[in-house]
């Protein structure tokens, strides 16, 4: 039963380890840049950790936020230094935990919808208060100089950031998760296999 236990634990860091592999390979090969603002870019990054933590749960999709923040923060987004590496946790960190626990309580394709759009709003709104707090540290400006960003910059970006990774978790989810339950070992839960009809 124990060697069991930990076969298991074994096969989830294994699945965890790919899943933050694949956000990295996918922040360095796609950047698209933001066109009324060049210097934000839109990264697909955030799909694989959005499927984990609809596969493993809240608390393991905040780990992965955390892994992939500090690889990526320390190597392909090394520019973006400590301040980045924090507003990823924080923003991410966010969407899964809101995400997460509702999809949990029902693996239904409805409260996917009610979890992603949930966890949009709340990834929203954190990046809306980082970018307050956290752009004057980094470009050494007043927080009055960053306030007017906020409408026809910032929250457009990350609306459209945030949005575009949950409708390609939305679609792309469930073929994972097929393949994510056998290299658990795992069936797949009866609710998710009744998501097509719910």
């Amino acid at each position: 039963m124990e060697r069991n236990k930990t076969h298991a634990r074994v096969l989830k860091m294994v699945v965890m380890g790919l899943l933050v592999a694949v956000s990295i390979v996918l922040v360095t090969l796609i950047h698209i840049p933001f066109p009324p603002a060049p210097f934000l870019e839109y990264d697909p990054a955030d799909v694989p950790i959005f499927i984990g933590t609809f596969l493993l749960g809240p608390v393991p999709g905040l780990v992965l936020t955390v892994l992939a923040s500090l690889i990526q923060g320390l190597t392909v987004s090394a520019g973006s230094g400590p301040i980045g590496i924090l507003m990823h946790v924080l923003a991410t960190g966010s969407f899964a935990l809101v995400a997460g626990t509702i999809y949990k309580r029902a693996k239904t394709r409805r409260n996917a919808l009610i979890a992603l759009g949930a966890g949009v709003v709340v990834q929203v709104a954190v990046m809306i208060l980082c970018n307050l707090v956290f752009t004057p540290l980094f470009m050494g400006t007043a927080m009055k100089d960053v306030v007017p960003m906020l409408l026809p910059v910032i929250l457009p970006f990350n609306l459209m950031k945030s949005g575009i990774n949950a409708v390609v978790t939305y679609i792309v989810y469930k073929p994972v998760s097929r393949v994510a339950h056998r290299i658990l070992g795992q069936p797949e839960p009866a609710a998710e296999k009744s998501a097509g009809r719910s």
